[in-house]
């Protein structure tokens, strides 16, 4: 009995590291997710301006098609893999075109700061991740939300 809780011992904690390491991985995947439908929607939908919200990225063009991302990323704030996501306005940004001129009735704006925050820091990841329109992904090891100045944050990659 005493040989299975040692063994225990020294197996959870490498279980719940690699758990972590597998939301980071996934939230970083979200990131290039977001840049790359909001790029798809600057040039399809929004005369080059970007969405101002997971939910508009989700809202299909209004003449039929598909949402410019995936449904598991649908609304600010939706949760993934232990981690929130959320799309805000970028430093300095201001409106391109109202709703009535884009394709899916939504607001475009000139930049946005795209943010993946642990729910849980040291349970969910330790590592917070945050992406803008420069399509850099950029990290924070204190697990805190990345101000849309990238504040106290590291280039990933």
């Amino acid at each position: 009995m005493m040989i299975i809780a040692v063994m225990a011992a020294i197996a959870i904690p490498g279980l719940i590291r690699a758990r972590m390491s597998g939301n980071e991985a996934s939230a970083i995947g979200s990131m290039r997710a977001i840049h790359n439908s909001q790029v798809t929607y600057a040039q399809a939908c929004g005369f080059g301006g970007f969405a101002t919200s997971l939910g508009d990225l989700a809202t299909a063009p209004n003449g039929g098609g598909s949402p410019f991302i995936s449904p598991d990323l649908n609304a600010n704030g939706v949760v993934k893999a232990g981690y929130a996501v959320l799309i805000v306005p970028g430093a300095g940004a201001a409106p391109v075109r109202a709703a009535a001129s884009t394709c899916n009735s939504t607001l475009s704006q000139s930049s946005y700061h795209a943010t993946a925050t642990p729910i849980i820091r040291g349970v969910s990841g330790t590592r917070a991740f945050a992406t803008n329109s420069s399509g850099s992904v950029w990290e924070s090891y204190s697990g805190g939300l990345i101000p849309p100045s990238l504040a106290g944050s590291h280039l990933l990659e």
